[in-house]
């Protein structure tokens, strides 16, 4: 759930991943076999020795081949095969230290608590990739090494989903506090405003010569001044000349709140005022005239009429606060070591309860 049982990570999911990519390939049994899977309860070790560590919780420590596996997969997952905005890969590489971290805490506490699995929900997960893997030879032929860290994962996974729900599953908020939330946050109870726009569209095909859409440039203006000198209905010529689907509509999109037009679209709105007509303008699919029908002001609600909007709401970042509060604690009373000289990045926003 959320941050961190999200997704098999590091050696594991290379491998699962791996028995995919050999799926019905009996050619190659003797495949390399899966690296060493590692899990968040691991065990104390020095961790000054070799390999490098990334981070030691409460003597639990992190590996470097463990975290850099993780930060990875979170780049990949993140910008696929783009390349990463320069700034952000130190941000990401923190990100996946805390959440690295957080489960060790948390998996610890889940221990104090004497939590157990789900044992129904992580059979049926293994049973699950049991059927994905049927055709793999490679899977039928390491499925005994695998399945125990496998295991292993989703039962903590479970767990780390069932301490997160415990910890979200505040008391329901008096009347009093709703109240106050709602008067606290305006802005979440407030309709922003809206447009009432209308559209003649004449079309023309992106790939036409540029002898085309000067036609139907032409043929808007015509209808332009018809419109603006000549008396005619916008909503008669849309239902005789557009191409769009409004014009049974005569023209009306309806209201619109600010940024659901196209950008450049939305900016000569922007110029307009109610009643005004635009020049003739190229969209994507021709050449269009936009009329600028009524303006609706922001609305507030009242408090009776958004009062479960306003609970939900409440109960939601009452919620995150109680989770984050846990996190917070755990991170407190733990002493955690990160390995800064060999990863600057996280010298540069040290959390809480680090040595």
């Amino acid at each position: 759930m959320k941050i961190f049982a999200r997704t098999l990570t590091g050696a594991l999911a290379c491998t699962l991943v791996s028995f995919g990519a050999h799926a019905g390939d009996n050619a190659k049994t003797d495949a390399a076999k899966p690296p060493a899977t590692a899990t968040s309860s691991q065990r104390a070790a020095d961790p000054h020795v070799s390999p490098p560590f990334a981070a030691v919780v409460n003597g639990k420590v992190i590996s470097s081949a463990e975290f850099d596996t993780a930060v990875r997969e979170a780049i990949r997952q993140k910008f696929y095969h783009g390349t990463p905005p320069e700034g952000e890969i130190e941000q990401l590489v923190r990100d996946v230290a805390n959440n690295m971290i957080d489960r060790i805490l948390l998996l610890e506490e889940i221990k104090r608590r004497d939590m157990k699995p789900d044992a129904k929900v992580v059979d049926e997960k293994i049973a699950n990739y049991e059927k994905r893997y049927a055709s793999s030879a490679r899977w039928q032929q390491e499925r005994a090494q695998i399945l125990p860290p496998l295991r292993q994962r989703l039962e903590e996974d479970d767990m780390l989903t069932a301490i997160e729900a415990a910890a979200r599953n505040v008391a329901a908020p008096s009347q009093d506090k709703v109240l106050a939330y709602y008067k606290a946050h305006p802005e979440k109870f407030t309709e922003p405003e809206k447009m009432r726009i209308s559209l003649i569209l004449l079309p023309v095909d992106p790939s036409s010569p540029t002898k085309a859409w000067e036609e139907a440039e032409t043929a808007a203006g015509a209808l332009r001044m018809k419109l603006t000198e000549g008396g005619a209905d916008f909503a008669q010529l849309a239902r005789d000349r557009s191409a769009h689907e409004s014009s049974a509509n005569g023209g009306d999109l309806g209201y619109m709140h600010k940024g659901m037009l196209p950008e450049g679209i939305q900016e000569k709105i922007d110029t307009m005022k109610p009643g005004d007509l635009s020049p003739p303008t190229r969209v994507l699919q021709g050449i269009a005239l936009f009329r600028y029908d009524a303006l609706q002001p922001p609305k507030h609600h009242d408090f009776e009429t958004v009062k479960a909007r306003a609970t939900d709401l409440l109960v939601r970042d009452l919620g995150d606060e109680a989770w984050r509060n846990l996190r917070d604690q755990l991170r407190k009373k733990a002493k955690v070591e990160l390995n800064t000289q060999r990863y600057s990045a996280l010298a540069k926003k040290t959390a809480a309860g680090t040595k």
